[in-house]
């Protein structure tokens, strides 16, 4: 039941990526092009994910469970620290960058982008430096 679930929340979250633009590089970059061709698309989606997240954390948050009855595993802490910061700026220049963050890269990778392997596969090479350095 635990691969179906998954299989399925990743389904629709692909898809909704898929319809609302994002896994089109553009999209992003228009949008953080503040000073030109702003395209304020992104921020509606976001927007739009916002009281869907905060609804469910909100439920989380008092059930301490998931749908599936499976004990719930958030992270202990809500510090914002120097790693919190660094990682953050370095996911939004590769973000502008590349005009992907990971979930459109693998969806866009999944619909045939193969020019995708080169940032999926220095993400994820990203990805491994971090966790061999924090584990030193």
């Amino acid at each position: 039941m635990k691969l179906i679930t998954a299989y399925l929340s990743g389904l629709i979250f692909g898809v909704g990526l898929i319809i609302s633009g994002m896994t089109n590089p553009s999209k992003v970059i228009g949008f953080l092009d503040l000073f030109g061709n702003w395209d304020p698309s992104l921020m509606l989606v976001m927007g739009a994910a916002i009281p869907v997240t905060f609804i469910t954390f909100r439920w989380l948050d008092k059930n301490q469970i998931t749908i599936l009855k499976e004990a719930l595993h958030l992270p202990g802490t809500r510090q914002i620290d120097l790693p919190l910061i660094v990682g953050s700026i370095l996911f939004g220049i590769g973000w502008a960058l590349a005009g992907y963050c990971p979930g459109p890269a693998i969806v866009s990778l999944g619909i045939g982008n193969m020019a995708l392997l080169y940032f999926v596969g220095a993400m994820i090479m990203g990805m491994k430096l971090v966790e061999f350095v924090t584990k030193k």
